[in-house]
């Protein structure tokens, strides 16, 4: 195969990719409470690893963290009228588990609740379908001091907490995501330490992860006895298509070995109740203390399956047998552009991946919960952010998603991310991946080039769409 990127950067008619998407797609954009929120220690909220890890000197740009963010906490009144102005028919939001429970367990906030309960009303009063995720990455601090990811128990705090939440929220939400990227949880923060807690130890990543799957198992069924027959229950995973740079045999392999590390690590438990096949052996770690019962547990039926996407991997192999973490990706790729992250664009990355998804696993639907780039975007001052390659990109890929329909995959809906510029974990506010550019000084937030377009193509969808 040619691993020369494709990143479409042609401009196209909005009408006719409009025209590519079924009556009940759905369009929206995405956030995640600690990188949005603010309001870190006001009305009972308890601390986050996220609060803790961004504290550490040197975990993070310019030692910089969530405690303001976007201060949407502040300005939902504001931030919904926004997504009105956008056009947006859903919004993915996740809830901040130690705002409801600050010490992960015990006793409510009920101020916590109370400011989900309003976003929720406004969503609902506007006329945009709220997507909740029930964990994007904020453990309460006190759960990560008992052991974190690596304590079973807290995958037992974590279904306590998820059927809390559904009891309260569930007459009005109907659309549920329980654990955001999974694997950067495990990896990326138990792994390496590049992100909350910032643990360097790859066989706690691995039990993690297992801890984290199996909370979101013990969590579904939790829920779902507290849902209404017509509500929907997912898991969003970051997942990347994995291409071979060449024929050779050591890159075929190492291509199967990466494919595993990326996306069957957390897609095969809970699509095949099995972890893939040597893929332990293959990390050159031990697999994580599994108790009988728990892949069963981990398998329980899904509505569907959330797909983060920003990029691709692309594979040349070692010629020795690799650990499966360490397969030798391009980079960079002939020809290719990149975002302000060091990401290929690569839209085809994105058809290719949900097509195989459809394919190769039982899923009901698909949506793309995240997609999106980073650029370094530029404010006149006024009301204008003139951000073309976002426009770009957003439009290759939501090409590509029409294509991956095309091609049968069963793709229900888009998010993109994000919403607005916000605090990008490690990268604190460096990195900018809104459609709406916040002026972090003022809290002032303009629409950017990439929202209008956006906005465009979600009004030619309705006009088309009646």
């Amino acid at each position: 195969m040619s691993i020369t990127s494709n990143p479409r950067i042609e401009t196209g008619d909005e009408t006719d990719l409009a025209r590519r998407f079924p009556r009940q797609f759905l369009w929206g954009a995405a956030t995640a409470s600690y990188q949005i929120e603010g309001a870190a220690y006001e009305n009972g909220r308890g601390a986050s690893i996220w609060d803790d890890f961004a504290n550490m000197p040197g975990r993070t740009y310019q030692g910089q963290n969530g405690e303001v963010a976007t201060d949407h906490y502040h300005r939902i009144e504001e931030d919904t009228n926004l997504m009105v102005k956008l056009g947006l028919g859903g919004y993915r939001f996740s809830l901040a588990w130690p705002r409801i429970l600050p010490n992960g367990r015990g006793s409510v906030n009920q101020a916590g609740l109370d400011f989900y309960d309003r976003l929720v009303d406004m969503l609902l009063a506007k006329g945009i379908q709220p997507f909740a995720t029930l964990y994007h990455w904020d453990l309460p601090s006190q759960l990560e001091q008992e052991g974190g990811w690596l304590n079973r128990a807290t995958a037992y705090a974590f279904a306590d907490y998820a059927e809390l939440v559904t009891r309260h929220l569930g007459d009005r939400v109907t659309n549920w995501i329980t654990l955001n990227e999974p694997w950067c949880s495990a990896y990326l923060g138990y792994g390496v330490g590049v992100h909350a807690p910032g643990l360097n130890d790859r066989q706690a990543a691995i039990d993690a992860a297992h801890h984290l799957l199996l909370g979101h198992g013990l969590a579904v069924a939790r829920m779902r006895a507290h849902l209404p027959s017509n509500a929907q229950v997912g898991i969003t995973h970051l997942l990347n298509r994995v291409y071979n740079a060449d024929e050779r045999a050591e890159t075929l392999r190492d291509v199967k070995l990466a494919d595993q590390f990326h996306n069957g690590w957390f897609l095969d438990p809970i699509y095949r109740a099995a972890y893939p096949e040597h893929f332990f052996e293959h990390m050159g770690l031990n697999p994580p203390p599994i108790q009988d019962g728990d892949l069963a547990l981990i398998a329980a039926p899904l509505d569907f399956l959330g797909v983060n996407n920003y990029s691709r991997v692309v594979v040349r192999g070692a010629r020795t047998q690799p650990l499966a973490d360490r397969c030798e990706s391009v980079s960079p790729v002939p020809n290719a552009s990149y975002t302000d992250m060091g990401w290929e664009i690569c839209a085809d990355g994105l058809r290719d991946l949900l097509v195989d998804l459809g394919r190769n696993y039982p899923v009901r639907n698909l949506y793309v919960t995240e997609n999106g780039a980073a650029f370094p975007d530029t404010w006149d001052g006024d009301n204008t952010v003139n951000d073309s390659r976002r426009v770009s990109y957003i439009q290759a890929y939501i090409t590509a998603c029409a294509e991956a329909m095309e091609q049968g995959a069963p793709l229900r809906g888009y998010f993109v991310w994000s919403l607005m510029d916000n605090f990008e974990w490690s990268e604190g506010y460096s990195k900018r991946f809104g459609i709406v550019y916040i002026d972090y000084p003022t809290q002032r937030r303009i629409i950017k080039e990439s929202g209008h377009w956006y906005a465009g193509l979600l009004n030619v969808f309705r006009e088309i769409n009646p």
